[in-house]
């Protein structure tokens, strides 16, 4: 009996490998055709019928989209990056106080605001997209980061606060109690004693808001009026003409575009991991 239950075991566990595998090939080949038509001539691409492997490697594509007439390359990915980077750290600042309060005190008012907060997460910048444009030409702001940087942060700040609300309310206030017996301000207990352990829910907000920004595309698109100011997503869309497409540019830019973010996922996953088991009750 004793055998059959060993026997059975391995052969579910390849099962579970086997499964496994063919759901990560359904995510990956998408993936994989897009770096392989990357490598490829324009004129293999629009062959028919189309080959997914390349005939001729063209590895010298991922060089010369950086110096493309159609748009500045290298300034598109700083511009991303910039903002980006700046609006998650925004979302955050204001993002971890709101939510620790809203998670501690009773105030009045405070389910309607969580709501009011949860309604917001409803407004895209696509709808509100002409009335920004007109607010930021009256406050000067039109065409900079910064106002992009104020738009992508407003539109990732309610799922953030949401996430860290409920990390935050899962922690139990004896942890809080003890620390301030332990001689500690409501400031350093923030810092030093809840922070890791919520640091789940900040890694999550982090990813959320920072492939939220990575891939804003209608905001950028009328806010930011010149080449070297707009991201990546705006421009990869001048590769795409009328009458013709440079697929091969195309595909190379996005597969450019996916490597941060797949970056920021790799380092940033150990440490989820390792808040899941950060801190521990004196």
């Amino acid at each position: 009996m004793t055998d059959i239950v060993w026997n059975k075991r391995p052969r579910r566990r390849w099962g579970l490998t086997a499964v496994g595998v063919v759901i990560a090939l359904v995510f990956l080949i998408p993936f994989i055709v897009m770096l392989l038509g990357s490598l490829k001539s324009q004129t293999e691409i629009r062959r028919i019928p189309p080959t997914y492997f390349p005939q001729s490697w063209h590895p010298e594509n991922y060089v010369d989209m950086w110096s493309t007439p159609e748009t500045p390359l290298p300034y598109n990915l700083v511009s991303t990056i910039v903002i980006s980077t700046c609006a998650t750290v925004l979302v955050l600042l204001v993002a971890v106080p709101a939510a620790y309060y809203t998670a501690r005190r009773r105030f009045p008012g405070r389910v309607p605001f969580l709501l009011l907060v949860l309604a917001t997460q409803m407004l895209q910048p696509t709808v509100l997209a002409a009335g920004l444009l007109r607010e930021f030409l009256s406050l000067g702001l039109h065409n900079t980061w910064l106002a992009m940087i104020l738009v992508n942060g407003a539109f990732n700040l309610s799922f953030a606060v949401w996430i860290l609300h409920s990390f935050f309310a899962s922690v139990p206030k004896e942890i809080e109690e003890a620390a301030a017996l332990d001689g500690l301000s409501k400031i350093q207990t923030l810092i030093r004693v809840i922070l890791p352990l919520v640091w789940p829910g900040i890694v999550t907000a982090t990813i959320f808001t920072v492939v939220a920004c990575w891939n804003e595309f209608a905001a950028s698109l009328i806010i930011l009026s010149t080449p070297e100011n707009q991201p990546l997503s705006v421009a990869l869309t001048k590769f795409i003409g009328q009458y013709q497409t440079a697929w091969h540019y195309v595909f190379g830019i996005s597969a450019v575009a996916i490597i941060p973010v797949v970056i920021l996922f790799a380092v940033i996953e150990k440490r989820l991991v390792a808040g899941l088991t950060a801190g521990s009750v004196k």
